[in-house]
């Protein structure tokens, strides 16, 4: 609690410094269409990932193509490291309107609009291409922009990859592999439900902690994409990694109701193409992180990488799961509905 208080406290203090002119976040002095160079429209994007992430690289791209085609009306300060708090903070801070922006993982948003349960079932999309059809589509943009009663809107998306099972030494080809083995999750109730749906036990840790669970017996394995093999030093411990891909969780780029009422439409389709110019840059940054993490762990750590796995066993083990989400949460069912919409349309 004293921590949580300290980074509220953090964020305010950089909140009315920059209304006193002595600092810089958002100034709620002006609206946009009141900014000028001279007096800008200040806005803080605060988030816990380090200035070499690829998404923090992507959001300063962001940052400075709205700087430069607003004319400086609109500036963007980005803390990163979790500066200003971690994930959770960032979020509640930015609902109450103390920061404007900030990066959450999809399922995160889920606090306060059901419907972002749905990006951490299992399954829902077939394979990188689908993920990208369905997340540039304009279906989805439409539903990011849909919550503002809610008290936020969605502006993008980063890709954060594959999800896929590792382990010390033992490949995950089917469900059955999972059976007695003890397996990290991030504490989320979608992924805990679906490591139980098969047949594996979930152990919810925070991801700092899983190299010495490893090291140490407290869990048999992880899930993740392949760049936690190299930058988690994951692959020092675990030298099985079997491409199940289970999960694609974007990270969203996420704006404050109360700022986003207060620019210009105009200024808002700025804000939205130069978001998705980033995303696009993104991409790229990430195809290219995920290819040297496989060859550093293949060359430098001996990791092995698994593919043939059913993964239709995977699918028809969770199914039940999946359906029971849709069941008990409306606002799921509705985002499957728009994504299973795309994906038929993108077949036909």
């Amino acid at each position: 609690m004293l921590k949580k208080l300290a980074a509220f406290a953090a964020a305010g203090i950089l909140a009315v410094s920059a209304l006193t002119g002595c600092g810089s976040t958002q100034n709620s002095a002006v609206t946009s269409d009141e900014a000028t160079a001279e007096n800008p429209m200040v806005l803080t994007l605060a988030h816990g990932l380090s200035e070499t992430h690829t998404v923090h690289i992507a959001m300063t791209q962001f940052a400075e193509e709205v700087k430069e085609k607003t004319d400086g009306r609109i500036i963007i300060n980005i803390f990163p490291n979790g500066q200003l708090g971690s994930e959770t903070e960032n979020l509640e801070q930015l609902q109450a309107g103390v920061i404007a922006m900030t990066k959450v993982s999809a399922p995160g948003l889920a606090t306060y609009n059901e419907a972002y349960n749905a990006f951490g079932l299992p399954y829902l999309f077939d394979d990188e291409q689908d993920f990208y059809d369905v997340m540039d589509s304009e279906e989805m943009r439409d539903f990011f922009l849909s919550t503002e009663d809610d008290g936020f809107v969605v502006l993008t998306y980063y890709t954060s990859g594959a999800r896929s099972f590792y382990t010390k030494d033992k490949a995950i080809r089917e469900p059955s592999d999972l059976k007695g083995l003890k397996i990290r999750v991030q504490d989320m109730k979608t992924q805990t439900d679906m490591v139980s749906a098969l047949g594996g036990t979930p152990v919810a840790m925070s991801y700092g902690d899983v190299y010495t669970a490893l090291q140490t017996g407290i869990i048999d394995g992880t899930e993740n994409n392949e760049t936690a093999l190299t930058t988690g030093k994951h692959g020092e411990v675990c030298k099985v990694y079997s491409e199940d891909q289970h999960a694609m969780i974007p990270d969203t780029l996420v704006m404050s109701s109360k700022v986003w009422n207060r620019i210009s439409p105009e200024d808002q389709e700025i804000i939205l193409q130069a978001a998705y110019d980033s995303t696009d840059a993104h991409k790229a940054m990430w195809d290219e992180a995920i290819q040297t993490a496989i060859q550093e762990a293949k060359d430098e750590m001996g990791v092995t990488f698994v593919e043939d796995i059913d993964k239709q066993a995977f699918r028809d083990a969770t199914a039940d799961m999946v359906q029971k989400y849709r069941t008990e949460y409306p606002g799921v069912d509705n985002l499957l509905s728009i994504i299973e919409a795309v994906q038929a349309k993108e077949d036909k």
